[in-house]
């Protein structure tokens, strides 16, 4: 009998779960467990994708909590992709903030058109900029 994908909002993560996702992604975070399970938890939302015990997808957003809200990360184990989990993760995020005047992404490589499905378009003119410390960019 296969498990069915259950979405949680708690923010307490296990550490070493997060950090497979985000190994599995190669994400540089990934190398900052402690950190990176701190940072999830300080987010405005959380929801997390779990099969059975274990953690297949995550997506968080910070947000003033009335105009903006920026979505940060989106990850779902690779062997999961491709599932509509990502999405329903997603879905779930906009739907707490519907009504906000701007939801903001930064997306890179194929992760552009899974957010234009998503409604998410590139933002006239602009062109994303950072002061980053990663390495997986």
């Amino acid at each position: 009998m296969q498990t069915e994908i259950l979405y949680r909002s708690e923010k307490r993560l296990p550490e070493a779960q997060v950090q497979a996702l985000y190994r599995a992604n190669h994400w540089s975070s990934a190398e900052l467990p402690g950190t990176l399970v701190a940072a999830l938890a300080n987010s405005h939302s959380l929801v997390s994708a779990w099969k059975g015990e274990t953690l297949v997808g995550l997506g968080n957003a910070l947000s003033d909590g009335h105009l903006v809200v920026y979505y940060p990360h989106l990850l779902v184990l690779p062997e999961y992709q491709g599932q509509g989990i990502g999405s329903e993760i997603m879905k779930r995020l906009q739907a707490r903030y519907a009504g906000f005047h701007m939801h903001i992404l930064t997306a890179d490589g194929e992760a552009v058109d899974f957010y234009h499905k998503l409604g998410f378009t590139r933002a006239g003119k602009t062109q994303p900029m950072w002061i980053y410390e990663g390495n997986d960019h």
